[in-house]
């Protein structure tokens, strides 16, 4: 059947010469198209340009190059089935015994803002899709290569490949043909389904159907919630964005609960990620207990773990700037599962990766001594990026267009005060920072804060004036005065007890998204105990 050929046409050529030559080198025969037969020749590597093989020329700027029976009928061939054979034999044609394909970058390009349709459908590869499909489907005769992580092992593969056929004419390296195929019918997979969401995107971001293609990430997590179970983390359609993009950069193999607590962490720092400040948060079991702006890291620190040094203990702090010497300092006083800042300094090393079982991850970008891009923390919480947010239900998924995180300092022009007494400009700056914060706090959700400090947190609780005297009852706990502070609730006071409880304690001003029947009677409680309130017309749920 004379020399084995290859069919190599991508769009990312990375190590694509190098994989060429090393197929040339054991004497196989190159056939490519276009862009990647230029950069071959320009790497010095000889390849026959496929309209010599099919007898007709690329057409339409190369719309139309590979669709053609020269090509799918070598590919097609079944090596043991005499007919398929004698069939390719009669039209003048030989096999292609490798495809090496990647996809032109459908999902990267609708991504961008401003992409139109057209630009959209003129990166919708057909020819690629079908040749590495084909080649897939007659795998066992075939090489499907559509990854340039594994150029290497093909060729491993190949160097030391003896063609010895069994009683069916099955090639070597079955396994490897097999993982190999797999993975391009994943990658169509992932690829048609992106297409799909992008033509049938819905008027409320909602598609008829979403396909889930995720990968693992990493290996196998310490253990699922608790030990005894198995936990593993996935990443949506290959993404490097979130906690799978995060560097560890020291400690022991995280656990299910750490990333979920990681998660939390990162999405109640998020209204913070332009603060002129420094700012922290400390998290423990997915929710804030402390939160913090200070002119110091270490300051920051400190005052966050104030609001509940009980909580603290085996907490996560999440950091908008590199951990220094002195906050590595004071966060060393305490036992904590898990830090992640934008990156570290080298004397903030030294000191916490002392401390036995503290794990220490940097945002994308950063490290030791390097700052990490700030924009990560932004997209912390989903807000803006036209993703979706999912849940798992018995028997089903929940789906969620993602928030739009509030940001410190902010306030809206939404925003309206509705009470006879307006926040003064100090209160105004702490109600800023309350309403940012409680966006981390798990519903039933209360934040009681002053001096861009929280005071005392409630949450989790089945009512609003429980949440209330909880948050109270936390910042007694602490040593902290109530009185003179600001209070936010993530969604409206159903009824007066809880401006009462409020009252009581001697919270000042409210901020708050208002929406009840009962607004009136809400509103006319804090006139009547002198407080100023403020209604955003925002709810800010996290159950």
């Amino acid at each position: 059947m004379g020399r084995r050929r290859a069919l190599i046409s991508v769009w990312d050529k990375s190590g694509v010469v190098d994989f060429a030559r090393g197929l040339a080198e054991i004497g196989w025969e190159l056939l490519s198209t276009g862009g990647t037969a230029r950069a071959l020749r320009d790497g010095g590597v000889d390849a026959t340009d496929i309209s010599i093989v099919t007898g007709h020329p690329e057409m339409m700027e190369g719309r139309v190059k590979t669709l053609h029976p020269a090509v799918h009928a070598s590919l097609l061939a079944r090596r043991h089935h005499r007919g398929d054979m004698e069939a390719l034999a009669g039209q003048g044609y030989r096999p292609i015994d490798l495809v090496a394909v990647n996809l032109y970058p459908f999902r990267e390009t609708v991504a961008a803002p401003d992409v139109t349709m057209a630009t959209a459908m003129e990166h919708l590869d057909i020819g690629g899709p079908t040749l590495i499909r084909a080649a897939a489907k007659n795998h066992r005769h075939v090489w499907a290569v559509v990854d340039p992580e594994d150029y290497g092992r093909v060729l491993e593969a190949l160097w030391n490949e003896r063609t010895s056929a069994d009683t069916e004419g099955v090639l070597l390296h079955g396994d490897l043909r097999r993982e190999l195929a797999s993975k391009v019918f994943r990658e169509i997979s992932r690829y048609d389904a992106g297409v799909s969401r992008y033509l049938a995107a819905a008027p409320d971001g909602l598609a008829d159907e979403v396909a889930l293609f995720l990968d693992r990430h990493g290996g196998e997590l310490r253990y699922g919630e608790n030990p005894g179970q198995h936990g593993g983390l996935y990443r949506l359609d290959e993404r490097t964005e979130g906690i799978s993009a995060l560097d560890q950069l020291h400690g022991k193999q995280l656990s299910y609960n750490n990333i979920l607590d990681l998660d939390g962490a990162l999405s109640s720092l998020a209204p913070f990620a332009s603060t002129p400040d420094p700012a922290v948060c400390i998290v423990k079991h997915t929710t804030p207990c402390g939160l913090a702006v200070r002119g110091s890291l270490a300051a920051a620190f400190e005052r966050a773990r104030l609001t509940d040094p009980v909580s603290a203990f085996g907490g996560v702090v999440a950091a908008n700037r590199p951990i220094d010497e002195e906050c590595a300092s004071a966060i060393a006083s305490i036992f904590l599962e898990c830090i992640v800042a934008p990156g570290y300094a080298s004397g903030a090393m030294e000191l916490l990766t002392a401390r036995q079982g503290l794990r220490l991850l940097a945002f994308p970008g950063g490290g030791v001594d390097r700052q990490g891009g700030l924009d990560f923390l932004a997209r912390a919480a989903g807000g803006g990026d036209g993703g979706l947010g999912l849940r798992s239900v018995y028997g089903g998924f929940l789906a969620q267009s993602l928030p739009e995180p509030p940001r410190h300092p902010g306030g809206d022009a939404q925003w309206r005060v509705v009470t006879r007494r307006k926040p003064s400009p100090t209160e105004a700056h702490d109600l800023s920072f309350a309403w940012a914060a409680v966006a981390g706090v798990k519903s039933n959700a209360i934040l009681i804060a002053r001096g861009l400090a929280t005071v005392g947190i409630g949450t989790g609780q089945t009512s609003r004036v429980d949440s209330s005297k909880l948050a109270v009852r936390k910042a007694a706990a602490a040593g902290l005065a109530v009185k003179g502070s600001v209070l936010a609730s993530d969604a409206f006071f159903p009824f007066r007890d809880g401006v009462d409880a409020a009252a009581e304690a001697g919270v000042a001003a409210i901020v708050q998204p208002g929406g009840s029947i009962r607004d009136q009677e809400v509103v006319a409680a804090a006139d009547e105990h002198g407080i100023a309130m403020v209604m955003t017309g925002r709810r800010l749920f996290r159950h």
